[in-house]
Order: structure tokens, then C-alpha cells, then sequence
């Protein structure tokens, strides 16, 4: 999936149009799309009756098509139409295929509308589209406040679809209206309007589906968009085969640096995390007083036990490390590590291991903000995970504009820099130095808690010594990271009692889906 702007989304259209795909075929192929997926919904149940919000444009023609497919499947379809003529081809075409037609003009205490929706089993909401501005018009307002109510009232409230984006939504900002109705899913067309991915928007979009409206596979406004939307079909198409006759050098050795005797359990999250996420052999390098305490919890597990001064990693521990570098296939520094004097020397020592694929996370990287010329240091094609707070130590730029700009400025600073950024928080921003970037469209408390991101760096190292490249291992460990932040809550029962561990033991969840 790739992430569109309103203007893009029209150049898109406009170019496909052009190019033989006219936009009442597109409507069409957008239709199919969205009876077919209310039908696969519907698979199992006893829904059989679909109401549709319908306004003036393209979503509203859309919910109609869609409506009459339904009517012709034998579904009982009622289109609440506002602002379209009753000569309208689209509205024809339902009321031919046995579907109802409600004016809104001529409803006017809505008292049609609020049977439809107290009896309906699927809404779909078509009645703005991508374009809308806010504050909304009294008339769409009054019907949308209406229907809010109903829904609230109702003891069975319907299923909620909206098509392309819920009534109300700015689609580029995320700004919403008051009267906007939450979907329990939303059906976008081609590609992920960019408005949906951020806040509020994203309460009220609900999951989420991707529908094919035909494209040519060469359009050039298409194929320019940088951004794409992480789920799982992309996701399992990164991660590596596992072979039946697989042995534990198959699936790489990770070599992780972390903890400290303040942030001891920084290394037992990460390098767990790098095993649930396969790799063969997980090596834990420690400063030695953590050792007693930390073995017994992560028995798979080796140890390579540091110097230290005072319980932190000491600038000689990068003499013990290094054989170590040179057997493993991926490398991990910085999850508690600390910030003292003697850590920041280990630091500046530790990034000439040029040829190593390496992940830096955490303290790691406030580390590297102070020495000259870091990016160029460290080796090529790094993976640095910051959350904003990190970004802004690296990059000087304030944390409000980072995050007012997150998508750009990931962007601006990998290619700058040279080496893949895991930009954190809600939609995490993976990008590349060649101008590729990857948003995962989560947004979850469950994740704001201490030691997830230590389990976000195991992760991304565990994948790398499985041989993925460094953009892909990033996007895959940033996508299964998330979602099971997601699971995690679902299983506790709420966000806010999510530990890192939960995270950390829900991962075999996503794993498992992605097999």
C-alpha cells in the first residue's frame, strides 16, 4: 500500500484517465472491491441488510455501485441520498436492481433514517469524500449528528464501513469534524489517503483495506509516491524462508551490547527479542556484574562478559569485543548502556568495525550526536532507531518540528546521513537513504512504555542476522514491533498494564500470522 495526498490521488486519477482507464471504470472496479469485501465480512453471519450514507461525489457513487452490487447479490440496499437528483444514472441503476432510495430533502425529521440505521447490518458511510473542508455545512452536519445519535442509542449498532475515508476527515491533515462517524473499517482506493495515518483521524478509521481500482502499472504520478503503508502481505514477503534441514548458522548469529547496572534489563529485552524473531544464535556482551543476575532468565542465550567501571561498559571492552564482531552477523549497541565518560569512549572505539552490519538504538545514539562526522564513521548502511527525543540529538532540530514533519525529515536525514532511520513513536516512519519509506499505521498507548524500544532494536538485529538487507529488516521489525504492542493490549485487556515483556511474549503471535 502507498501513502497518497488528496492532490496526488487526483493526478493519479487524472493521468489513469488519460491513459484509457476512464474514472466511471475506476468507479466500478471501486465498487466491486467494496461489495466484495462486505461479503467476506458477511461470510458466516446473518447480515443481509446494507444501508449506504450517499452525498454528491465520487464516494457517493462509489456507495451506490457498491449498494447495487449488494442489491443483486440479494442483500436488501437502502441508499440515504443527499444533495444527488432522482434522475441520477447511479441512482437508477439501484432502484432497477431492487434496491431502496431515500431522499434526505424529503426526510425531514430524519425519521426514515433513524429506522434505517436501527435495522441495517452494514452502514457505509459515502456521504463526503477526500476533499472536504471543515467546519462542515448545517445540512451534512444535521445528518451526521443524527446518525451518531441513532448508533449510540441503538442496542445492535451496524457494522460501519466507510468507503475511502469517513465523512468528516481532512485527508491530508487528520483533521476531523465533531459529527464524524467512527468505522469499524475503512476501504481506501489505491492507496492510503495520508490524513488517515495521523491524529484524530486515525480514532475514528477503524482497520483497515486496500481496494484496486484498475491503475495501469505504469503511471508515473503512482510509481513517483515515496511512501508505502506496512501490513502483513508486504511484511512476509521480506522475511526469510525457513528450510527444513535448517541448522542454527542458517538463520545468522546477532551479537548485542547493552544493559548496564541502572538499565540491566535493557539486554535480557533485546537479545529475547532477536531470538523470537529467529535468529539462530543470540550473544549477549555485558558488563560483567549483570551476568549472575541476567544468565538464569535467558538460558539460549551467550555471554560475553565486559570490563566495566562502576557497573557501565568500559572503553576497554571494545578490545574483548572485538573477535566477537568478526563471527557474528549482525550488531547491536546501545539499549541501556548508560552515559558515562567510559561509554561514550567505548562508543567512539566500537563504530570503526566498518564491514559489520550494525543497529544502533537508545543510548547508543546520544552517543554518537557528540562525536564529528558520526554518520560517516559508523558502517555502512547503519540502522538507527530514535525516537523523537534521540532525533532531536542528532539532528539539533527542535522536537516539535520533528514531529510536525516526521515523514520528511526521516526522509531528509537518511539520505543525509547515508543509513536507514527508524524514526519511533506513533506511525513509526522507517526510511532509506535512495528516498524509499515505509509507514507503519499503528498508533498505540500500549507501546509507550520503558524497554519497548529495547525489544523494537532486538527485533530489527535478530532479522539482520538473518541476512535481510538493512531497509527491509527495519520496516519488518518496525511492522511486528507494533503489532504486537496491539496484541498485547487485546490479550491484557487494556493498554495501559502493557509491560515490554508483553510485547516481547506476544511477538510469536505476529510471527506465527506471517509464516
Amino acid at each position: 500500500m502507498k501513502l497518497v495526498t488528496v492532490s496526488q490521488m487526483r493526478e493519479i486519477e487524472k493521468e489513469a484517465d488519460a491513459n484509457g482507464l476512464p474514472y466511471a471504470e475506476m468507479m466500478e472496479n471501486a465498487a466491486r472491491g467494496i461489495a466484495e469485501t462486505i461479503n467476506d465480512l458477511a461470510f458466516d453471519t446473518d447480515w443481509e441488510e446494507a444501508l449506504g450514507l450517499v452525498g454528491s461525489g465520487n464516494n457517493g457513487g462509489d456507495t451506490l455501485l457498491a449498494l447495487t452490487r449488494l442489491a443483486e447479490e440479494g442483500w436488501r440496499a437502502c441508499a440515504y441520498v443527499c444533495k444527488r437528483n432522482s434522475q441520477d444514472k447511479l441512482v437508477l441503476r439501484l432502484q432497477q436492481a431492487g434496491g431502496e432510495v431515500i431522499f434526505a430533502e424529503s426526510d425531514k425529521h430524519f425519521s426514515n433514517l433513524t429506522a434505517h440505521i436501527q435495522s441495517a447490518d452494514v452502514m457505509l458511510d459515502g456521504l463526503l469524500g477526500t476533499g472536504v473542508k471543515l467546519p462542515l455545512k448545517n445540512e451534512i452536519s444535521a445528518l451526521l449528528d443524527h446518525a451518531l445519535f441513532v448508533i449510540s442509542d441503538v442496542d445492535q449498532p451496524p457494522y460501519v464501513v466507510a468507503v475511502d475515508c469517513p465523512s468528516g476527515v481532512d485527508c491530508d491533515s487528520g483533521e476531523t469534524a465533531r459529527e464524524c462517524i467512527s468505522a469499524d473499517l475503512t476501504i481506501t482506493m489505491a492507496a492510503v489517503k495520508q490524513g488517515l495515518l495521523k491524529l484524530p483521524a486515525y480514532k475514528f478509521m477503524g482497520d483497515l483495506a486496500l481496494v484496486d481500482i484498475g491503475l495501469p502499472d505504469d503511471l508515473k504520478s503512482f510509481d513517483a509516491l515515496k511512501i508505502e503503508v506496512a501490513d502483513y502481505n508486504l511484511v512476509a514477503g521480506l522475511l526469510p524462508e525457513r528450510p527444513a534441514d535448517a541448522h542454527k548458522g542458517t538463520f545468522g548469529a546477532a551479537l548485542i551490547a547493552a544493559g548496564s547496572l541502572n538499565y540491566s534489563g535493557a539486554a535480557l529485552l533485546a537479545g529475547a527479542a532477536a531470538y523470537r524473531a529467529g535468529a539462530g544464535l543470540v550473544t549477549l556482551a555485558v558488563p560483567e556484574p549483570l551476568h549472575a543476575a541476567l544468565a538464569g532468565h535467558l538460558p539460549e542465550a551467550t555471554w560475553v562478559l565486559l570490563p566495566h567501571e562502576s557497573g557501565c561498559i568500559s572503553a576497554t571492552a571494545s578490545e574483548v569485543l572485538s573477535h566477537h564482531t568478526q563471527r557474528c552477523a549482525a550488531f547491536l549497541f546501545g539499549p541501556g548502556i548508560g552515559n558515562t565518560g567510559s561509554v561514550a569512549k567505548f562508543v567512539e572505539l566500537m563504530i570503526s568495525k566498518k564491514n559489520l552490519p550494525t543497529v544502533v538504538d537508545a543510548d547508543g545514539l546520544r552517543h554518537l550526536a557528540c562525536i564529528s562526522d558520526w554518520h560517516k564513521k559508523i558502517p555502512a548502511d547503519s540502522i538507527l532507531t530514535p525516537h523523537i527525543g534521540e532525533m532531536s540529538a542528532l539532528t539539533g532540530l527542535a522536537k516539535q518540528q520533528i514531529q510536525s514533519h516526521k515523514n520528511e525529515i526521516a526522509l531528509q536525514y537518511a539520505k543525509e546521513w547515508g543509513h536507514v532511520v527508524v524514526l519511533k513513536g506513533a506511525f513509526t516512519v522507517v526510511a532509506a537513504p535512495d528516498g524509499r519509506a515505509t509507514l507503519v499505521p499503528i498508533a498505540s498507548p500500549a507501546l509507550a512504555r520503558a524497554g519497548t524500544g529495547d525489544v523494537l532494536a532486538g527485533i530489527i538485529v535478530g532479522l539482520r542476522a538473518q541476512g535481510l538487507d538493512a531497509y527491509s529488516a527495519a520496516v519488518a521489525g518496525a511492522f511486528i514491533h507494533a503489532e504486537a504492542g496491539l496484541i498485547a493490549a487485546e490479550d491484557l485487556g487494556c493498554t495501559a498494564s502493557v509491560l515490554a515483556g508483553d510485547v516481547l511474549s506476544s511477538i510469536a503471535d505476529i510471527m506465527s500470522r506471517l509464516e
